[in-house]
């Protein structure tokens, strides 16, 4: 009988975080998908106004830069889902290279919103 609860527990802390990773890249295509749906479309780079030739630029936005630290904020929305996922883990969950993270990481746990314990990273509330 102890054998079975031992097995029967094993698979379900096995099924947990399946679904708990499944839960992470979820949200990381919802969040994907939000912030580019949010987006208002744009011409094409390097179009020129037909007035004068120049070229067309929102004002007030910094040339080259993105608003909202999209990668930021998906990171710590993972981080939130998944308390104590690493770096690799998260590249892997978001899709890109870990080396950008190492620098995103540390910049959001100097601003408080989360910490490091070991290898994994964790919500700053927790």
């Amino acid at each position: 009988m102890a054998g079975f609860v031992d097995t029967t527990v094993k698979d379900i802390e096995e099924r947990l975080r399946e679904l708990k990773e499944e839960v992470g890249r979820l949200e990381a295509a919802r969040t994907a998908l939000t912030s580019a749906g949010s987006r208002p479309a744009r011409a094409p780079r390097g179009a020129r106004s037909a007035s004068n030739g120049t070229r067309r630029r929102r004002p007030g936005r910094p040339r080259g830069r993105r608003s909202g630290n999209t990668r930021a904020s998906q990171a710590l929305e993972l981080v939130r889902s998944q308390p104590g996922i690493t770096i690799p883990r998260l590249a892997e969950t978001m899709k890109i290279q870990p080396n950008y993270l190492y620098r995103v990481m540390p910049a959001l746990e100097k601003d408080g919103s989360i910490k490091r314990d070991g290898q994994g990273w964790f919500p700053a509330g927790s």
